[in-house]
C-alpha cells in the first residue's frame, strides 16, 4: 500500500504559498541531497492542477538538472483537476471525489505518494485524513500573510515526531507523521 508524503517548503509562520521567499537562502549540499534521494524514492507525484502546470512548463526543457531532472520528468503524474483534461509530461487527471480517487491510488500505488506544494490538494487529503507522513522544510523568514499549510479553521490532529534535521542552508527539515488515535 502506498504512502501520501507532503513535502512543502514553509515560512516560519505557516505560510506555504508561492515560495519564491526560499531562493534568497540558497540550497546547501544535503539539502539538495536530501530533495534528490525523498524524489528518488518516490513512485509517482501528486499534483494541484498549478503546481502541475507551473512544472509542466519548466520541468520538461530545463537544462542542468541531472538525475533530479531525469527522475522528475519520467515520474508517472496525478492531477488533481476540475478543469484539465488533457495532459502530457507523463500525467494523469483525476477529478471528482479526489479523496476516493487518492485512496485507490493508495491501493494501487507500493511507495511513497509524493506532493509538492498543491495547497488546496493538501488541504483536501488533510480534511479526509489520507496524509501519511509531513516532511515540512521550514526557513527562516516570516512571510506575513499567504496560504498556509494549515488554514483557520482546521480540524484538530496530533502528529508524532519522526525526524529532525537541520541542513547548512538554516532550513529546518521537521518529519511527522498522524498519532495513531487513541482509545
Amino acid at each position: 500500500m502506498g504512502k501520501v508524503v507532503v513535502s512543502e517548503f514553509l515560512s516560519l509562520d505557516g505560510v506555504m504559498e508561492d515560495p519564491q521567499w526560499t531562493f534568497q537562502f540558497g540550497h546547501s549540499e544535503d539539502q539538495l541531497q536530501f530533495k534528490a534521494a525523498e524524489l528518488a524514492a518516490s513512485d509517482a507525484l501528486l499534483l494541484g492542477r498549478r503546481t502541475y502546470q507551473g512544472f509542466a512548463a519548466a520541468w520538461p526543457t530545463m537544462e542542468g538538472t541531472g538525475e533530479y531532472g531525469e527522475r522528475m520528468n519520467s515520474l508517472p503524474k496525478y492531477v488533481a483537476s476540475t478543469t484539465m483534461r488533457e495532459m502530457e509530461w507523463n500525467a494523469r487527471p483525476i477529478s471528482g471525489d479526489i479523496a476516493a480517487a487518492v485512496s485507490t491510488l493508495k491501493q494501487e500505488i507500493a511507495g511513497d505518494i509524493l506532493i509538492f506544494g498543491s495547497g488546496d490538494l493538501v488541504h483536501t487529503l488533510v480534511q479526509a485524513d489520507l496524509i501519511d507522513e509531513y516532511r515540512l522544510m521550514v526557513f527562516p523568514i516570516v512571510v506575513g500573510s499567504g496560504k498556509r499549510l494549515f488554514p483557520d479553521g482546521s480540524p484538530r490532529k496530533v502528529f508524532e515526531h519522526a525526524e529532525t534535521k537541520t541542513f547548512g542552508s538554516g532550513v529546518v527539515l521537521l518529519t511527522y507523521r498522524p498519532a495513531p488515535a487513541a482509545h
